[in-house]
């Protein structure tokens, strides 16, 4: 997309370079006037307008009446002007499609801009727009050498999860029984006195991968 935008806005500056320069409108009576006076010295036809250069170099612009001129080849041929007759310019499909579509584009690549600045800001939370943006980390089973023998103490609580294990390794043993995993186990205590390693343990033990996140990210969140 940030692509597609550049190559609009280049596509814009260059047909604005390479544009002629606007010449000056003219009344057609007043440039019937000049051609019969002998004031012009070329025009070149495009559709009904007429763009032309005077003797003294000047250039303008006229739109021819929608109605029959026929007089109007002999006063110039009568009076030396020369004549040029072009196709009027077609634009490509393509690029009516850019032009149509450019303001789009920028808004698009503005909002995303600040979609992104928002992700990124606000130190390492990430922004107000992070919502969703997931911190877990995940360590595979053969990246798990944490097991119960590296918790020292937390005898009563490392008895209460073994059972947990034994389903984590098993779980189609107790499934035959109509046994169900439970959804999560809470382990509360204060800070540092060893849940997450018991966490990381029980992983360990039943050879399953251990995703790690923050009590504060689900805060954030």
């Amino acid at each position: 997309l940030l692509w597609v935008v550049i190559a609009a806005v280049l596509m814009t500056v260059f047909q604005n370079i390479n544009a002629p320069q606007e010449a000056k409108n003219l009344d057609y009576s007043q440039f019937i006037s000049e051609v019969q006076s002998s004031q012009i010295r070329r025009i070149e036809t495009e559709g009904f307008t007429i763009y032309g250069e005077r003797m003294d170099g000047s250039e303008f612009k006229t739109v021819r009446p929608y109605m029959e001129d026929p007089k109007l080849i002999d006063d110039l041929l009568e009076h030396n002007v020369e004549i040029i007759g072009r196709e009027p310019e077609q634009q490509s499909l393509l690029r009516q499609l850019l032009v149509a579509c450019f303001p789009i584009l920028i808004v698009i690549a503005v909002f995303m801009f600040f979609m992104r600045q928002m992700q990124g800001g606000s130190g390492g939370r990430g922004g107000p727009m992070a919502f969703g943006k997931s911190k877990a980390k995940l360590l595979g089973e053969d990246q798990i050498k944490t097991t119960f023998a590296d918790v020292a103490g937390c005898d009563e609580a490392k008895e209460e999860v073994k059972e947990l294990v034994d389903f984590l390794r098993d779980p189609s043993k107790f499934q035959k029984l109509g046994g169900r995993i439970p959804r999560g186990v809470l382990m509360v205590g204060q800070p540092g006195t060893g849940k997450t390693l018991l966490a990381k343990a029980i992983a360990g033990e039943a050879k399953v991968p251990f995703f790690s996140i923050s009590g504060s990210d689900f805060v954030e969140m």
